[in-house]
């Protein structure tokens, strides 16, 4: 094998959760959380009343609400049934104490922050890039929707791989960022990322993919939706038939290459070409 000496680093990125508790949600997960509780730290309320940033973490220290201990929901647990979970009755899923959510920052305090949602928060932090950035990148995959402290469990498979599609799109930002330096080559393999995302999503999705190649990095896409397959640079066709009867390299090529083949993926291919192009 030949032509793999420039890549750096080879990364899956699946449908795996981004995190197994409650503790772990998409502000974590990418890492803007940092900075949003540097943000709250540097209040004129938070340094009167002697808050570092440490305050503000829902996970650890003693700005947490001690009922649910920063988790914002209790457990209730059910004999033969599965356990549920409600919102805090001492901080009604605010995951602080009354102290610590008494610091605002234009005019909102750390657990409404928490409780907001990507698209709001987007205008909310406009004047701060590094937290603006990343939250303009979960709208920009379709994940605007999203609160910025929901829980993990909850997402969905196709929402874990997309936020950590964001959590690589930040880093490709500070590769930039950083002059004179060369960003390290990366190699991302998807396997089917497209399962289950409505068609207006497949196209942001695409668009994502895009901006990691125009970083300087490679993708490798593992599938059969035809709206990705017409996007790609080169397509190698695996066949001749589905199951036991494939599995064989049938074609090679850039799509419109494809489609002159007269493969079953260069037939069902031409179309949607064709449809791309008016």
């Amino acid at each position: 094998m030949s032509g793999f000496e420039s890549i750096d680093r080879v990364l899956e990125v699946d449908q795996t959760p981004i995190g197994k508790t409650p503790r772990s949600c998409p502000a974590t997960y990418i890492g803007f959380w940092d900075t949003i509780r540097k943000l709250f730290a540097g209040t004129l309320e938070a340094q009167a009343r002697g808050y570092a940033a440490g305050r503000f973490s829902f996970n650890t220290g003693a700005g947490r609400c001690p009922a649910c201990e920063g988790q914002g929901l209790r457990t209730i647990a059910m004999s033969f049934l599965p356990d549920v979970k409600l919102p805090c009755d001492a901080c009604h899923g605010a995951r602080f104490n009354p102290e610590t959510l008494a610091v605002t920052w234009r005019g909102k305090n750390i657990g409404q922050v928490l409780q907001m949602e990507v698209a709001e928060a987007v205008d909310f932090f406009a004047a701060m890039p590094a937290i603006a950035h990343p939250l303009q990148l979960l709208q920009d995959v379709g994940l605007g929707y999203l609160t910025l402290g929901q829980p993990s469990p909850t997402l969905s498979g196709g929402e874990a791989q997309r936020i950590k599609l964001v959590t690589e799109l930040t880093k490709v930002r500070d590769d930039v960022g950083r002059r004179g330096q060369k960003a390290p080559h990366t190699l991302y393999v998807l396997d089917e990322p497209t399962v289950g995302l409505h068609m207006a999503d497949v196209h942001k999705l695409i668009h994502v993919l895009h901006r990691l190649v125009d970083g300087g990095h490679s993708v490798i896409v593992i599938e059969h939706d035809l709206d990705v397959i017409a996007e790609a640079d080169w397509v190698i066709d695996l066949g001749p038939e589905g199951g036991a009867g494939g599995g064989r390299i049938v074609a090679e090529g850039t799509p419109e290459a494809l489609v002159k083949t007269g493969t079953h993926t260069g037939v069902a291919l031409a179309p949607v070409l064709k449809r791309a192009q008016h």
